[in-house]
């Protein structure tokens, strides 16, 4: 038995993929016909590449996770059963609860790629772990890593999924206030507690050059400091430095290019977004040296600023356009995964560093 991060990943990812299918959760309906008649229906006329790719990999990492979950917690033999099955079974109740929803189609070849993706992910990890790549990965964790560290290792394996989602400043997660109010004032119109929320003077203004670079320095440089208060050597934390900021340019690179065009990938790369980068490299390697419960403290101070200076500026009229691209067009099936990452990510980051100071101190 061994305590794994692929758990709680497999949980977070079946709840993700139950957003996407089921998004965007509007006119729901019985529209007079039973939920599972799409099982009898005859083959699509139009099929695309990309709708079966998606399908297939779409569920592909939740039967791998599914099955190093087993493999981790002693169930090896159901590493490949179980997780098949979780996943077909997850994969057609979200195409059955479709045919509830107008705006989506349920369909059985959905339902049977989804299968099929599930099992090739479960059959890879076991064959991983038959090649001893589970137990090289535990050496190399136990080298690197702090025991315990599985909740810090689950943050930082989604940290580059949450930046796939357009921001409106690079490596900008967690701006939601200004959605938040929006939201709930449209639930609190004709009540008397729609007086409560705070009332503006004037209207929130752009990120100056200077804030922007800010963003950036901290955008990169707290997944550093979260990866310092779980890795021992300073040398692995200056290795591990150079691994955030390589990452980080894919991922908002990508991003822009999946946003914009490949043409545009490059395109969030000014001037304030390269001085915050090559500080955020300096401040990175420089704090490689301090201990881990300064890192925590420094992280929750990196925090408060990112998210005040993020939260205090609006969405640009692209980042509207880019959303509405994503959530009307084919990047859909992506919306749930990637747009609530962006989102959370930094308030689970901060309740994480949060409950490990907590245990560590009752431990001692």
């Amino acid at each position: 038995m061994h305590k794994s991060a692929a758990w709680p990943l497999a949980l977070f990812f079946g709840g993700l993929v139950v957003y996407a299918s089921l998004y965007p959760f509007a006119d729901w309906r019985d529209q007079g016909i039973a939920p599972w008649v799409f099982l009898s229906a005859p083959l699509p006329r139009y099929w695309t590449g990309f709708d079966l790719a998606i399908n297939v990999v779409g569920y592909a990492p939740l039967g791998g996770l599914l099955a190093l979950s087993s493999l981790r917690t002693g169930l090896v033999r159901h590493a490949i059963v179980v997780p098949l099955l979780a996943a077909s079974v997850l994969a057609l109740l979200m195409e059955m609860l479709q045919s509830y929803l107008p705006a989506r189609i349920p369909s059985r070849e959905d339902w049977l790629l989804n299968t099929l993706g599930a099992a090739l992910g479960a059959f890879v990890t076991v064959l991983l772990a038959k090649l001893g790549a589970l137990d090289r990965w535990s050496r190399i964790r136990s080298r690197w890593f702090v025991p315990q560290s599985h909740g810090g290792l689950v943050l930082l394996a989604l940290w580059p999924l949450a930046l796939l989602f357009p921001p409106a400043v690079p490596f900008g997660l967690g701006q939601v206030m200004e959605r938040l109010e929006e939201a709930i004032g449209a639930q609190l119109v004709d009540t008397p507690f729609l007086e409560w929320l705070p009332m503006r003077e004037t209207d929130l203004q752009p990120l100056v050059p200077g804030a922007e670079m800010v963003c950036v320095l901290l955008g990169l440089l707290i997944p550093c400091l979260l990866g310092f208060c779980v890795i021992r050597a300073v040398t692995r934390r200056a290795l591990f430095v150079l691994m955030v900021v390589g990452v980080g340019v894919a991922a908002t690179a990508l991003s822009a290019a999946l946003s914009w065009g490949p043409g545009h990938a490059w395109a969030w790369l000014g001037l304030p977004a390269q001085v915050g980068m090559a500080m955020a490299l300096f401040l990175s390697l420089a704090l490689t040296f301090v201990p881990w419960r300064a890192s925590a403290a420094l992280l929750l101070l990196s925090l408060g600023v990112y998210l005040s200076l993020l939260n205090q500026a609006p969405e640009s009229a692209y980042f509207t356009q880019t959303l509405h691209a994503w959530e009307q067009g084919r990047f859909i099936r992506f919306h749930g995964l990637a747009q609530w990452l962006g989102w959370l990510w930094p308030y689970a980051a901060l309740v994480y560093v949060l409950s490990l100071i907590w245990q560590r101190d009752a431990r001692n």
